[in-house]
């Protein structure tokens, strides 16, 4: 994808390719309300105080409220790599859904988690919980069976490893910087 703006490894290539959907105008550009939306897209699961934290780290001086890519690749990029807003593993999950099932039912009901997702913890607006439904309702029943409804959020997020893999590179990159003068000193005592 040609962008005018030079990506070093497949990290930032995910991350560009992300931030450019939501680029309407194609100037590397996003507004800053879409942020979440690219994190999101990116197989993140941030908080809304994360948002706003990426925001204020990105927001552009000289376009406030605009997001420009080369600054929210790098400081998105360092964010993945510390593996910051992963998505919880499916066995916390269950953990998490039983501990709401104290009967063992294997499912809840829509009334119940619809209360939970309003009320506590980030709570989801009506819009979010319409746009739930319809994963994790069971339409015959009506409920949520939880393992099921699991199993249709968990997707392994791809760019975590990308991100591993990268920060692992550079890592070596550092260290193989480091061993070069060290090396070239050890030659000149030959």
């Amino acid at each position: 994808m040609e962008i005018g703006v030079t990506l070093n490894n497949e990290l930032e290539e995910k991350i560009s390719e992300a931030f450019c959907i939501f680029d309407t105008h194609g100037d590397k550009y996003i507004d800053s309300r879409n942020v979440g939306n690219v994190l999101r897209f990116l197989g993140c699961v941030p908080t809304e105080k994360e948002v706003e934290d990426v925001i204020k780290a990105t927001d552009s001086v000289d376009y406030p409220g605009e997001i420009h890519l080369v600054r929210f690749m790098e400081h998105v990029s360092k964010l993945l790599m510390d593996r910051q807003m992963e998505p919880a593993s499916s066995e916390k999950l269950l953990q998490a859904f039983e501990l709401l099932d104290p009967e063992n039912k294997k499912y809840l009901t829509k009334e119940y988690f619809g209360k939970l997702m309003e009320e506590d913890g980030e709570p989801f607006s009506a819009e979010e919980l319409d746009a739930m439904w319809p994963v994790a309702i069971d339409p015959i029943t009506g409920h949520i069976p939880y393992t099921f409804y699991i199993n249709q959020l968990k997707h392994k997020p791809k760019i975590y490893d990308i991100a591993e893999v990268i920060k692992e590179e550079l890592a070596q990159a550092e260290k193989e910087k480091g061993k070069k003068p060290q090396q070239t000193m050890l030659m000149d005592l030959k």
